[in-house]
């Protein structure tokens, strides 16, 4: 059956984590929060405009129990008024901020060890992340991991919207079974594009979003990235 089939086909069922460690041949990573520990650099920015705004500052439990995708919906928790100013004026003064601040967030716990791991162990890693192309690319050269991936796809859209569809595209473009493609990431967003494209997902609790808000999700949950070794412990020979 052809994959473009197999996605639209609404009785398809990505494996569950106990098939995970058999099949993939492919990891596909989100960046920030699973890789990138860049928590408290959003929780800074965050709290530049907050108090721009004389709305209550931001501590990183809130943050965890709050941050969302749409990001809309995270700024209306936040106290954000879009009667009063659009939605875009504050995203944008964000995101200038964070490109600012970014050099500060250091890596994930691990990230350079876990990366290593799997290519040692001959799978293939790719990365989708809601940061911009280039600026993503930058990123990882920076951080000293930009050789670890076959392929980097970023955002053309600032405002963190359309992952899905980029995923959807990643997929067809590696040209893998689903079940030999599995997503690694650190939000319920990253559970729902994981869906959404049809592959298994193993979420990080270690980032964006509190291990109590992903624990109800139908997924593997991890606390850190070493416990990753033991869900693929031998090579996958393509």
């Amino acid at each position: 059956m052809a994959l473009d089939v197999l996605l639209k086909n609404s009785k398809f069922q990505a494996p569950n984590s106990k098939q995970i460690q058999k099949l993939t041949k492919t990891i596909i990573w989100d960046f920030n929060g699973t890789l990138l520990n860049d928590m408290q650099v959003c929780i800074d920015c965050m709290n530049i405009m907050l108090k721009e705004r004389n709305l209550p500052s931001l501590g990183l439990k809130r943050y965890r129990d709050i941050f969302t995708f749409p990001v809309r919906d995270y700024y209306l928790s936040l106290g954000f008024d879009f009667q009063k100013e659009p939605f875009e004026i504050p995203a944008h003064k964000f995101i200038d901020l964070y490109r600012d601040k970014l050099y500060l967030a250091p890596l994930q716990t691990d990230a350079a060890d876990i990366l290593d791991y799997f290519r040692s162990h001959q799978i293939q890693q790719v990365i989708l992340s809601a940061m911009e192309q280039e600026f993503l690319e930058d990123t990882l050269k920076s951080k000293g991991i930009l050789n670890y991936f076959d392929k980097v796809v970023g955002i053309r859209n600032h405002l963190g919207e359309g992952k899905l569809e980029m995923a959807k595209d990643l997929v067809k473009n590696l040209d893998k079974k689903p079940g030999e493609l599995c997503l690694i990431g650190d939000t319920v967003h990253d559970y729902e594009v994981a869906q959404g494209s049809g592959i298994p997902c193993i979420l990080i609790a270690h980032g964006h979003q509190s291990f109590a808000r992903l624990n109800q999700l139908d997924c593997l949950i991890l606390e850190n990235m070493e416990s990753l070794k033991s869900r693929f412990p031998h090579p996958v020979k393509s």
